[in-house]
């Protein structure tokens, strides 16, 4: 098994690389963090039109009939911005949730850009997000209608419908919420933008196959968390880098500071986690294109080692710039925002853990 990339993956990186640095410079990011929207339109018609928000949408529904490792590549760079706005939620949750549900009408709409989606899994508690899933919905007068409420949402303010599982007498099914009217609420990481969904008897279609969905929302989580990671890939190396330049341009006790024994020690550390951390997301990734017998296995380790990953390289981050780490005005607050944030979300490092070592005696 090879773990590089081809040469059109390599100038997709470069192609996403060149956009966002000229679309989505650092004052940008700063100035859509006071914006509700997230991003600006003209932002997101110029992705619709490179296909992006179509990438994971098959050929034959308007996409670009990419796989997950090719979206590795793009989150990866979005990553390292830290890119704001609802890609993560429209072009990734909600394209892998109606890729997997068979949601043909939705995956037409997101990679054209007519809609945006999101998808309402979190409730409240830790461990499996799917088993935690408490809100129900009843069917009354002919119509369904759920109850339950769901604290994070990815930009569930401004998108155009939402998925959501709800439990029934039949088991977990899936329903489609047209304008959710979720509450834009203040997150940790100011660049991705949360909302809470309380839904109070709101009505709802049901939609997807027939029967029980629990496994088809197991491995829309699964998909959705290689996702996370490779942000975090991305967030840490940009985190890495920021540490490095500014170790060699600071200047303490009459030189850079970068060649004191500790700062090194330090950069090795990031850089040693970072590298095996990568190598397991793309791991993943491979292991959900081709289904793999060990794709969950892959998924456990991978989220699990990137949370705890990106936590230490970003604080790592912020303690070599010292003083100057801690204020608004350097950005490794950012990145540092975001890995505590997405290690938190679809199963935290630790009920990863829990997670792997039970898959692992499963099949010993």
């Amino acid at each position: 098994m090879e773990f590089t990339f081809s040469d059109e993956q390599n100038a997709l990186r470069d192609s996403v690389r060149a956009f966002l640095q000229n679309e989505s410079p650092p004052e940008r990011v700063a100035a859509m963090q006071a914006d509700p929207a997230g991003v600006a339109d003209e932002l997101w018609e110029a992705m619709v039109d490179l296909g992006w928000t179509g990438l994971l949408v098959p050929v034959e529904r308007g996409g670009l009939g990419l796989g997950m490792v090719d979206m590795v590549v793009v989150l990866e760079e979005m990553g390292r911005v830290p890119f704001p706005g609802p890609y993560f939620s429209s072009a990734v949750a909600a394209t892998l949730a109606s890729l997997h549900l068979g949601l043909d009408d939705q995956l037409v709409s997101l990679a054209a850009g007519t809609s945006r989606g999101t998808v309402a899994v979190e409730e409240l508690g830790h461990g499996d997000p799917v088993d935690r899933i408490r809100t129900r919905a009843v069917r009354r007068d002919g119509r369904w209608r759920l109850s339950g409420l769901k604290p994070v949402v990815f930009d569930g303010h401004s998108a155009d419908w939402v998925l959501v599982p709800a439990r029934t007498e039949a088991g977990l099914s899936t329903f489609l919420v047209e304008a959710p009217r979720a509450e834009l609420v203040p997150g940790l990481d100011v660049t991705r933008k949360i909302a809470r969904l309380d839904l109070d008897d709101r009505e709802a279609l049901p939609v997807g196959p027939d029967g029980d969905h629990t496994g088809v929302w197991r491995r829309i989580c699964d998909d959705t968390s290689v996702a996370l990671c490779a942000e975090l890939i991305g967030s840490a190396e940009e985190a890495l880098d920021l540490a490095v330049e500014y170790a060699k341009t600071r200047v303490q006790f009459g030189r850079p500071i970068a060649t004191f024994q500790v700062i090194k020690h330090k950069a090795v550390d990031m850089l040693h986690k970072l590298e095996l951390a990568r190598v397991g997301v793309h791991y993943a990734a491979w292991a959900s294109d081709v289904d793999d017998a060990v794709r969950e296995e892959a998924v456990a380790m991978s989220k699990a080692s990137c949370g705890e990953m990106a936590v230490f390289v970003t604080g790592e981050s912020i303690q070599i710039h010292g003083g100057v780490g801690f204020t608004w005005d350097c950005p490794a607050h950012l990145h540092y925002r975001r890995a505590k944030q997405n290690d938190m979300l679809l199963g935290q490092q630790g009920w990863q853990r829990r997670r792997l070592a039970d898959l692992i005696l499963a099949t010993a």
